[in-house]
């Protein structure tokens, strides 16, 4: 199922470059919402039920975002980075999970852009363009993806508590995390509020890679309860992220 999977995401990455023009729209608090999304999400939607007829979870549809959730269910985020999309960059991506029993077993991300496809399946691995992943395992760096050309705000004193030894920019929470699995980053973090069509996916990427996803309590990520969680931190390993959550509870907010 994981090859179908990877061509429906594929499918839905190419309607986002076509749909670049269709972004016209407004913001919802932090979400800007555009035609694209809907486009998308119609074309994911669709293309996933017709692979397993389940209920679909996604940013896109309000009335699926219910705290009790099927015990098996797609759960998409049609584009993640649709300001990046707007904005003429690359760092957007279409992505989606099967979720069973409360965790995600088969999940792929698509940068169209970029032309990378992310996928994993429960104990089998993780993969970008057909090979494998790994995170770093290069003990003594300590590389910090986020969003902007140089880092701001808190990320620059996590940077200075943790002695961080390199900073990358990267587009979309799902991206940004990817980065994390391929090795190419070792941490990343946002502590705002995250979703969990934000996470499903790249969550099983990174773990089949070998990396760990926290909340920002240094905890467990789950997808149980409240769709919105308070904050991530995603990692090459768990040592890094209970540092960081240590970190933000003793970084003062300005």
């Amino acid at each position: 199922m994981i090859e179908f999977l990877k061509d429906i995401v594929v499918q839905t990455g190419q309607g986002l470059l076509r749909w670049r023009g269709c972004t016209g729209g407004e913001w919802l608090g932090t979400q800007l919402k555009t035609k694209a999304d809907r486009e998308a999400h119609q074309a994911l939607s669709s293309a996933l039920t017709r692979l397993l007829n389940i209920p679909v979870v996604s940013e896109e549809d309000d009335a699926s975002h219910l705290e009790q959730r099927p015990d098996r269910y797609w759960l998409i985020d049609p584009i993640d980075g649709t300001a990046s999309l707007a904005g003429g960059f690359s760092g957007f991506v279409t992505q989606a999970a099967l979720m069973v029993a409360g965790e995600p077993v088969l999940a792929a991300v698509y940068a169209p852009a970029l032309e990378r496809l992310y996928s994993a399946e429960k104990c089998a691995g993780a993969f970008c363009n057909g090979g494998r992943i790994h995170v770093s395992a290069a003990e003594k760096r300590l590389i910090l993806v986020d969003n902007y050309p140089q880092p701001k705000g808190t990320a620059v004193r996590v940077m200075k508590a943790l002695g961080c030894t390199g900073y990358l920019e990267s587009g979309s929470i799902s991206l940004k995390i990817c980065r994390v699995a391929d090795g190419s980053a070792d941490l990343f973090f946002k502590d705002v509020v995250v979703r969990d069509w934000d996470i499903g996916a790249p969550l099983l990427i990174l773990q089949e890679a070998g990396g760990t996803i926290t909340k920002t309590d240094g905890l467990p990520y789950n997808f149980n309860g409240d769709i919105e969680k308070s904050g991530i931190i995603a990692a090459r390993n768990s040592e890094i992220c209970l540092k960081v959550a240590d970190a933000l509870l003793k970084i003062p907010l300005s």
